[in-house]
């Protein structure tokens, strides 16, 4: 499974953002996807999951601001990112999970700043 993301960029707190995430290669039978983000100096973290039924699984700390969705005849997941804070700010990954294994997109930053 290949993943490829975009949208990611410079934004002013308070603004918004829209990731995008298209897997390609033996894109059949995922079962979830997600993204993942990582800020400088810190570890790699959950920032949404949903499955292919549709159940969503979303960070304390996006909650009510994020909303994680998915195209499944595209095999593509968004992110809408709304409210963003400095504290956003991080390398946001694209994750997929199919047959027990982890695949991972190659990170898009996105920077909250005025």
């Amino acid at each position: 499974v290949q993943l490829q993301a975009s949208g990611g960029g410079l934004v002013q707190p308070g603004g918004s953002l829209r990731l995008s995430c298209v897997a390609s290669g033996s894109d059949f039978d995922i079962n979830r996807m997600g993204w993942y983000r990582q800020a400088p100096g810190r570890q790699r973290e959950l920032v949404a999951t949903i499955r292919s039924g549709g159940y969503t699984n979303y960070a304390d700390s996006v909650k009510g601001r994020f909303a994680i969705s998915r195209d499944n005849a595209k095999s593509t997941v968004y992110l809408q990112m709304n409210s963003l804070e400095s504290e956003d700010t991080a390398v946001y990954y694209c994750n997929a999970f199919r047959w027990s294994r982890d695949y991972w997109g190659q990170g898009t930053l996105d920077t909250v700043s005025s």
